[in-house]
């Protein structure tokens, strides 16, 4: 009898079941979507903006309201606080994940194209990397923000780190920030993805213990 292990590394080199193979090409059209969606957005209000400041974060760039212009108005506070200003240029990633999204769509048919389970595990944990690794970005750019704040600024505040989700107070500035459709889209990838594959290994692991099981039936048969 094949104990656990040998069966699991047995069915990793098994090709990909033709109902896995559909949803992972079918998963590159939420990613290809999120290229161009807006990602992420911030707004800002105050008594002085009634109508508030916002501006949308996308792969590759950022849209401020009013064509561009409250992204300069939020600069123009910002270095009252002494904050950096935002600057599409500053954010290197804005540049790099149109990049890594393409690539993903490209691993991601050639896994549903000819690849096994062994491919399909190895690409999980591709994009739960890369999409974690922007997360981690993003946060990390904003706690940047709100520490590195220029000591000589007219305004004091102590260090803080802008919110993430949700809405926070920062003077008597009520700041918004939330996931725009973008991210839905690339939380609905890595969903199909990660889905995919524990469907593959669980159902595996179910076979493998409805073989056991029948094996040590047939074992006890035989030798009477």
């Amino acid at each position: 009898m094949k104990n656990p292990v040998q069966r699991f590394y047995e069915f990793l080199d098994h090709a990909l079941w033709p109902t896995g193979r559909i949803l992972l090409a079918l998963s590159v059209i939420p990613l290809a979507l999120a290229i161009k969606a807006p990602l992420w957005h911030y707004a800002m209000e105050a008594p002085q903006y009634p109508d508030g400041l916002y501006f949308d974060i996308y792969t590759y760039r950022l849209e401020g309201g009013n064509e561009g212009q409250h992204i300069d108005e939020i600069n123009v506070l910002n270095h009252y606080i002494g904050m950096k200003p935002i600057h599409q240029t500053d954010i290197p990633d804005l540049g790099i994940m149109p990049f890594a999204m393409g690539l993903l769509i490209l691993i991601t048919l050639r896994v549903a194209a000819i690849g096994n389970v062994r491919d399909l595990v190895d690409h999980m944990m591709i994009v739960l990397y890369t999409l974690g690794f922007f997360g981690f970005r993003f946060v990390y750019m904003l706690y940047t923000y709100g520490h590195e704040l220029n000591p000589e600024a007219p305004v004091k505040i102590p260090p803080f780190t802008p919110v993430v989700i949700g809405t926070n107070q920062i003077a008597n500035f009520t700041v918004h920030s939330l996931p725009r459709i973008g991210t839905y889209y690339l939380l609905a990838y890595g969903g199909i993805v990660v889905g995919v594959t524990l469907w593959h290994l669980i159902a595996a692991r179910m076979q493998a213990a409805r073989k056991d099981r029948e094996e040590e039936r047939r074992v006890p048969s035989e030798q009477t």
